[in-house]
Parts: C-alpha cells; sequence; structure tokens
C-alpha cells in the first residue's frame, strides 16, 4: 500500500492523445520520488507509481521510438 495523498494532484494527460476517447495515459508531477500513473479514461480507478527514474528511462526510450 502506498502512502502518497493525491487528492491535490494535478493528473496531466499524455501529449499522445487525441480526443477521440483512446487508450491515454494521465501523470501527476510533482509527488517527491514517484510519478503516479492512471488511465484517463478511469480517474477513479488504480493509480501506478514508478520510480522517478525508470518513469524517465521510459519516456525517453518511447521519444527515441517515435523518432526512428
Amino acid at each position: 500500500m502506498n502512502s502518497h495523498d493525491l487528492s491535490a494532484a494535478t493528473w496531466v494527460k499524455s501529449s499522445y492523445s487525441g480526443n477521440n476517447g483512446g487508450n491515454c495515459i494521465e501523470v501527476a508531477p510533482g509527488i517527491p520520488g514517484v510519478v503516479p500513473v492512471r488511465d484517463s479514461k478511469d480517474p477513479r480507478g488504480p493509480v501506478l507509481f514508478f520510480p522517478v527514474g525508470d518513469w524517465s528511462s521510459f519516456v525517453t526510450a518511447v521519444k527515441k521510438m517515435t523518432l526512428s
């Protein structure tokens, strides 16, 4: 169980998400040490917590894939 209070979190939708209701994620930056991630279509659903370094590595890898 995590101890992160997300009640005041500001969620940001992926810039790759369109307005057609596709598969989208949101992140809540600013939580110390972790990046909370959730499904934008289910804001009351579960939240995954990734260590900041792991999330950064993931985003870097995805950017490299989309640019190639």
